[in-house]
Order: structure tokens, then C-alpha cells, then sequence
């Protein structure tokens, strides 16, 4: 941990220093978004429930789910859901992963929850209902198994859920771990391993706990799963719909060389483990890239090793970053923007270097961004400043 924090302070000192030079500092800058609560204990998801109630939702990687009224002068949290018990997150990149809402959540007291569990090691996708003796928490006991999936390794293990406008849940699965994608579960279509699985939990198809949207790209295949959404992903930490194109930005974590984000379309091939980014990967080189669908945007490992996907900017704080897609990478603190246009990609620039590790984004009802750091406070942009030119 100290060499990561070393790493950063003079990665941080070389940006500031050249920022000097140039005669201007960024017109953005991070604040701490909630400074009278405290520190968070591995925070890795920020939600919001859509129902009015102005609550932000915190997970911890342990297993707790935190609640609170998202406004910079609140003084307490409550505690909404604990199932520390039934996680295992004793591997870096396992625990309590990712939290969704049920769309109708207002009226049926659904939540989603993606975690990983041990004996045997798999990921689970359960739901849960709000406690009928006190509405503002989760009733523990409730937990409905939705899908459970076989984990041969401890890392890649995906970890986001969202609904989509159409009302399906979408699952981000890593390849299963290890290095290289030693299985080949990316390219496997009889593997959820290395996908963006779509289901409708609002139905079941036994023995299923969910039906099969009958749109899905192989829901007529026999050597296919159903549930596949799109394939050959290596490891989708973190993926956002943007409300307004409803483009599914997937931040797809690199091997040993590249990070990429991926627009997620139904049935696309996104390479891996033929390819890193926009690079041959097995083989290293004239490797078959017929049906590949490659990414809107890669960056090299000299600017990072671990991208965090991010979220299209809707909020009301910062206007000159609407419609722009934010995403940063974990090591090196750096955040970027960029603006899609559905054919290619423009404004592509470094905005911030935090120097912190930025493990997801969210936003609240008002579409106000916020960025989880493992540090353990939550941050926001503060409202716009011009620029200061050191030359005049």
C-alpha cells in the first residue's frame, strides 16, 4: 500500500508541475461530497433508489450497505443491509460488489445485489425487500438467490448491476480470473465468464429464478447461454446507461498492457482474449480480428493500470461537463473526460489527477456524479472555477 501511495504522490507532484509550465490549473477540482460522515470501510458502488427520498446508498466491499440523505450538511448514516456473514471477501477484487434498484422499487421494496460467496466460490445475484416493520432499511432474511455462478479464481469477478431502460437487469462478468484468461471463457458462449449477461428477474422460467427477454442475441442458440447479452470481456468492473442516448458504457479492466471502455451492444464480440484494447493479445500478434468490435477508447499502462468506468455527466454542479463521459483508473488517481457521439469520440482529455484510488462512480436522484475512493470518503466536483493563468 505504501508504494501505491508513493506512486501516486509523485505522479501527482510531476502533473502539478507541468500544469505550471502550461501557465493554467484545472478549472475542475474534487471536494469531499459528504465531510461530516465517516470514513467509509472500502467503498465500492454509490446508488440512489429513484423514489424520491433524496437517500444515497454506500456499499462496503465487506458486505454493509449504508444509507443516508445526500446533502453535504448530513451529520449520520444508517446501516441498511449487512450480510457480512454470507460474503467472502477475502480475495482483493471479492465482496459486496455492486447494488441495483428495482425500477419499480417505489412500489415493490425490490433491491438487487451482486456478492461473492465461498463454499462453494461463486458470485451471486440476489434480491432483497425492504423491512416491513421499518421502511428506510432492508429486511436481511428476505434474500432471494436469483443466479449463482461458479468462480474457478478470486479475481475478475465483474461485480456491476443496472437496469436498463427496457426494464432487464444487466450483469457485468469478468473471464473468471487468473491471468490470460487461461479457460477461454471470454470467446465460450457456454461460459457466462467474460460477458454482459441480460435477464428479466420479473419472471421466472423454471428452474430458473428469471426468464430469458426474448430479444437476447442467442435466446434461440442451443450452443449458447441464453443470458448473453454480449461477449468477450475480460473483466467489466464498472458500466452506466447514460439516461439520455442510452449508450451502456463498460469500463473493461486491461491485462498487462491496455484499459479500454466498450459501448455495450446486443451479441458484439469486444476481443478479449484475442485482443487487449485495440492489440493482437493470443497471439501476440495476426491474430483473427473478423467479428471483433473494438473499443471507443484504450489508454496504454503509462497512465494507469486499472480503469474505473464512469458515468456520463447529467448532474446540475458543473455545467461546461454535460453530456461528457467521466471515468478515471484506480492507480494512478488520474480522471478523464470524453464525448461519444455513437461514431466516434472528441474532448478526450485529462480533467483531474486526484491522488486518490477512485473504485466507482455514482450519482444521486438529480444525476449529481460522485466518485468512491478505497481511501473511504466519497467526493464530488466542486462548482466550477475559471481557470488561473500564472503568466498574467
Amino acid at each position: 500500500m505504501k508504494k501505491i501511495f508513493s506512486f501516486l504522490f509523485f505522479i501527482t507532484l510531476a502533473f502539478l508541475s507541468s500544469l505550471h509550465c502550461q501557465g493554467k490549473i484545472p478549472s475542475y477540482k474534487l471536494v469531499d461530497a459528504f465531510p461530516h460522515l465517516p470514513d467509509f470501510n472500502r467503498p465500492v458502488d454509490l446508488q440512489n433508489a429513484r423514489d424520491g427520498s433524496g437517500r444515497i446508498f454506500v456499499v462496503e466491499q465487506e458486505g454493509k450497505i449504508w444509507s443516508f440523505v445526500g446533502k453535504d450538511t448530513t451529520r449520520s448514516r444508517k446501516l441498511f443491509l449487512d450480510i457480512t456473514s454470507r460474503v467472502n471477501d477475502s480475495g482483493n477484487e471479492e465482496g459486496l460488489l455492486g447494488l441495483a434498484f428495482h425500477p419499480n422499487f417505489k412500489q415493490n421494496k425490490f433491491f438487487y445485489v451482486d456478492y461473492t460467496a465461498d463454499n462453494p466460490s461463486r458470485t451471486v445475484i440476489s434480491r432483497f425487500q425492504i423491512s416491513k416493520k421499518d421502511l428506510t432499511i432492508a429486511d436481511g432474511a428476505s434474500e432471494f438467490v436469483v443466479l449463482e455462478i461458479p468462480q474457478p479464481y478470486s479475481n475478475h469477478n465483474g461485480g456491476q448491476i443496472v437496469f436498463g431502460a427496457d426494464g432487464y437487469l444487466y450483469i457485468g462478468m469478468g473471464d473468471g480470473g487468473s491471468g490470460g484468461d487461461p479457460y477461454g471463457n471470454g470467446q465460450n458462449l457456454q461460459s457466462l465468464h467474460g460477458k454482459i449477461l441480460r435477464i428479466n428477474v420479473d419472471s421466472t422460467t423454471p428452474p430458473l429464478h428469471y426468464s430469458i427477454p426474448k430479444d437476447n442475441p442467442f435466446v434461440n442458440s442451443v450452443t449458447a447461454r441464453k443470458e448473453i447479452w454480449c461477449y468477450g470481456i475480460r473483466n467489466a468492473w464498472r458500466m452506466s446507461f447514460d439516461p439520455v442516448t442510452n449508450f451502456l458504457y463498460c469500463g473493461d479492466v486491461g491485462q498487462n498492457a491496455i484499459e479500454e471502455i466498450d459501448i455495450i451492444e446486443k451479441g458484439k464480440n469486444y476481443g478479449w482474449n484475442i485482443m487487449e484494447g485495440n492489440s493482437c493479445y493470443e497471439p501476440s500478434s495476426d491474430c483473427n480480428q473478423t467479428g471483433l468490435t473494438k473499443p471507443i477508447k484504450e489508454y496504454s499502462h503509462d497512465f494507469g493500470a486499472s480503469i474505473t468506468g464512469g458515468f456520463v455527466y447529467r448532474g446540475p454542479t458543473v455545467p461546461s461537463l454535460t453530456g461528457k463521459y467521466i471515468y478515471s483508473d484506480y492507480v494512478s488517481g488520474r480522471i478523464w473526460q470524453l464525448v461519444y457521439d455513437g461514431k466516434k469520440i472528441s474532448d478526450d482529455k485529462q480533467i483531474v489527477m486526484s491522488g486518490v484510488n477512485i473504485s466507482s462512480f455514482g450519482v444521486d436522484e438529480q444525476n449529481e456524479l460522485y466518485m468512491c475512493t478505497f481511501q473511504g470518503r466519497i467526493y464530488k466536483f466542486a462548482s466550477e472555477i475559471t481557470p488561473i493563468d500564472y503568466h498574467k
